[in-house]
């Protein structure tokens, strides 16, 4: 019955979300600028669950019948086997910057609602508050929440001040293919970019993506102004080309250096 509400919940919020759009959440970096990052959809998250869910059920199936076979059946031994499962998402999340082995294969991740990854504690507290979230009416409570909430925000997130956002994988191979491209013979068209750092790369690359995966040129343009005015450059290039360019010309003067 829990599980039928369920999915009538979750088939009334898409049906909401197709209608109003995609909710996403504002987030500034620490440069100021503000970069809109799509939050992840209620049937990303309980795709995610339930990959993770195949994943937790499997290791006990194997690890019990392992355990039967050779005639070792201890309460305690059993507890201990119990022990990865109880804390699996919090592990995960620790070690993997937010994702679950389901989330990575949904390409979703939690963060801090500034954007940066969110702290041990913040992992700590939606752990906690999981089993409300999750363990209770099947997980009903979690979806309305975050049906409700403008930040698509579990009641774990509201308290440790995270949200789940999707990600990408392009950027990086566009990096590695510009990478791949030059040749030793390049002209780099701006030899500032080399002034520039690591967080001014990642920034571009995340204006870019987000152009490229949300057709949102907004980032684009405020960090091509950003980047000029750092660097001191002008450029009639259109903000797309700029970036790249300035992209290629890191990659290459950071390569001989």
């Amino acid at each position: 019955m829990h599980v039928r509400c369920l999915f009538r919940l979750l088939i009334i919020f898409e049906i909401y979300r197709k209608i109003v759009g995609v909710q996403s959440v504002n987030i500034r970096t620490t440069q100021n600028v503000a970069i809109d990052y799509a939050t992840a959809g209620i049937g990303d998250r309980i795709g995610a669950f339930l990959i993770d869910s195949v994943i937790t059920i499997a290791y006990l199936i194997a690890v019990f019948w392992s355990l039967a076979r050779a005639g070792i059946g201890t309460e305690w031994l059993f507890i201990g086997a119990y022990l990865p499962v109880f804390f699996y998402h919090l592990i995960c999340e620790v070690a993997f910057n937010g994702q679950s082995l389901g989330k990575k294969q949904m390409n979703i991740k939690v963060v801090r609602l500034d954007g940066s990854p969110a702290t041990l504690g913040g992992y700590i507290l939606r752990w906690i508050l999981r089993p409300i979230d999750i363990g209770l009416f099947s997980g009903a409570i979690a979806v309305i929440i975050i049906a409700v909430s403008d930040k698509g925000q579990r009641l774990g997130d509201m308290a440790a001040g995270t949200t789940v956002v999707r990600i990408g994988g392009h950027v990086n191979v566009t990096s590695h293919q510009l990478i791949k491209n030059m040749d030793n013979e390049y002209q780099p068209v701006f030899l500032e970019a080399e002034h520039l750092g690591d967080e001014d790369i990642s920034i571009i690359r995340e204006a870019l993506r987000v152009n490229k995966e949300q057709a949102n040129s907004r980032p684009v343009i405020a960090v091509t102004e950003k980047v000029k005015a750092h660097l001191n450059v002008q450029s009639d290039m259109p903000p797309v080309k700029f970036l790249y360019t300035v992209l290629k010309d890191y990659n290459h003067l950071t390569s001989l250096s």
